[in-house]
Order: C-alpha cells, then sequence, then structure tokens
C-alpha cells in the first residue's frame, strides 16, 4: 500500500470515527444494522466501521442487510459471495419493489422518490422485528449538501441530511457515519478495496435526475472554486437563525417591539401586505 493509500484509509477512519463522536452515533451495547446497497458508500461504511470496531472503546454489534429489490439482471451471488468473506453477519431480504415502482411511476418520471420509501420501509420493518436500535446509512458529504439544494430550488426550504436523527415513526435511530467524508475519497476507498459494485438499473440510470443535476452544478463549482463543497457543508455545522428569516426560529416579532403600539402596527401592517403566492414547483 502506497503512502497516499495509507493516508487515505487513515483520513476516512478519522472523519468516521469524528462524526461517530461528534454526534454521538454508537454507545455501548448497540445494535447496528448497516444498509448496505451494493455501491461504493455503503462498502465503504461497513468496512470502516468493522475497522473501528475491533478498535473502540466501546462494545457494538453490527450486522450487514441488503435488499434484493429484484431488478433486472441482479447478480444474486455477489454479495452473499462479499459478505462471507469479511466475516460479518449479514441478511439478504427480498422484496420486488422493482416492479411496483416501474408499474406506479411514468414512464420518464424519476423513480427515486418511491423507490427510496418502498427500500426503507422494508429495511425499518426488520430492523424493528430484529431489535436493532440503530440505522446506519451511506450517506457523505456530497449528499448531504446536494439535499440542502434540491430542497431549497424544489422544496422551498433549507434542509438537509443530518448526521443523526429519529425516524418520523418515532422508532429508529438513524445514523450517517460517513457524514464529514467527501465522494472523492469514497470513489478512491472502493478502488483500493476492490468493492464489488451493483449497478443500479433503476433510478440510477435516469440521467435527468434533479439529484444528478445538482451534483454536476456542484462539481463545476468544485472545479472552479475547490473547498466550495467543503464550505457549503461547514455552513451547515454553523447556522445563524438571527441571520435568516424563519420566524419560528427567532423571535424577530418581539425584537426591539415598543409593546402593545407595537404590536397593534404589526397587525396592520400585516393586513395591508399582500401574503406571498404559493409556489408552483416544476421537477
Amino acid at each position: 500500500m502506497s503512502v497516499n493509500q495509507q493516508k487515505l484509509v487513515k483520513r476516512l477512519r478519522r472523519f468516521v470515527g469524528q462524526a461517530i463522536a461528534d454526534y454521538n452515533m454508537i454507545e455501548d451495547g448497540d445494535r447496528v444494522m448497516v444498509c448496505l446497497s451494493g455501491g461504493k458508500d455503503s462498502y465503504a461504511l461497513l468496512d470502516v466501521l468493522q475497522a473501528l470496531q475491533k478498535k473502540a472503546p466501546v462494545r457494538f454489534e453490527l450486522r450487514a442487510v441488503h435488499l434484493d429489490q429484484k431488478q433486472p439482471d441482479y447478480p444474486a451471488d455477489v454479495l452473499p459471495k462479499y459478505l462471507a468473506s469479511t466475516g460479518v453477519p449479514f441478511e439478504i431480504l427480498e422484496q420486488d419493489t422493482y416492479s411496483v415502482v416501474k408499474r406506479v411511476v411514468p414512464e420518464g418520471k424519476t423513480m427515486c422518490g418511491l423507490c427510496s420509501r418502498l427500500r426503507r420501509g422494508a429495511l425499518y420493518s426488520y430492523a424493528e422485528e430484529q431489535g436493532f436500535n440503530k440505522i446506519a446509512l451511506g450517506h457523505h458529504r456530497d449528499d448531504i449538501v446536494e439535499t440542502l439544494f434540491l430542497n431549497m430550488f424544489h422544496g422551498t426550504k433549507i434542509s438537509a441530511m443530518p448526521p443523526k436523527l429519529l425516524s418520523d415513526d418515532g422508532k429508529h435511530i438513524v445514523i450517517r457515519p460517513l457524514a464529514y467524508v467527501p465522494e472523492d475519497d469514497l470513489i478512491d476507498y472502493a478502488n483500493l478495496r476492490g468493492f464489488p459494485i451493483i449497478p443500479c438499473n433503476l433510478c440510477g440510470s435516469q440521467e435527468n435526475a434533479q439529484r444528478k443535476i445538482i451534483k454536476s452544478m456542484l462539481h463545476a463549482w468544485e472545479r472552479e472554486h475547490p473547498g466550495r463543497i467543503e464550505n457549503i457543508f461547514r455552513s451547515l455545522c454553523n447556522v445563524r437563525p438571527s441571520q435568516l428569516a424563519d420566524r419560528a426560529l427567532f423571535d424577530f416579532q418581539n425584537l426591539g417591539s415598543k409593546g402593545s403600539a407595537g404590536a397593534d402596527a404589526h397587525a396592520w401592517l400585516a393586513s395591508e401586505t399582500p401574503s406571498f403566492p404559493e409556489v408552483v414547483h416544476v421537477v
């Protein structure tokens, strides 16, 4: 292994270890289900977590879980063979979500949303049945930044993927240990480790997907201004509510208010000021 490759390995482990510590992602006795898609990111996640597990000051369990969505030409033997070689406990679930997505989503429309919801439902159900208290996903730093711009451009909100969250049903803690890792490092790491990548024949083949458009935009920015993606991510970790415009996050109403007279004036202005028109989203 070359010096640069050794640095890459150490950097990934440092990034993942720092994210786990900063957000208290893994504690003693945790049972962690690692969602393995067959892509470079989840392979790297499992690989690094296994390495950290051997030296961690706390004890935690890992199990790799993959959902076979019955896509055409799916190489069913690849993941079991690879996972058996790692020694990590694993489970291959089977659910024909591919046919559902192809049937429900009109031709030419983005399939990612429905596909991810169906996949998430199957994986979360398995985690609940098996008693896993943490679910680890392979989203990295660039995924988080891309999601920020997707939500701004098409959802009119400043929102991204948090490194740690409670699922909507309140039953699962979801963690993203790769939150600090740039995608370029994961590409290099996958090449170094020789992961048997399984391509996606569904949403992965849609060149018009909005995420790909955002990714292309960010790559262009990065070429012109190296370090811009990292700066955007750091901004997500350094939010100043008083410097934005969300009245639910900061009390602008009472900032410098003169009491009831001010409140009356605010009420009058509100009644005389037209509200923002409804936003029509075009995706």
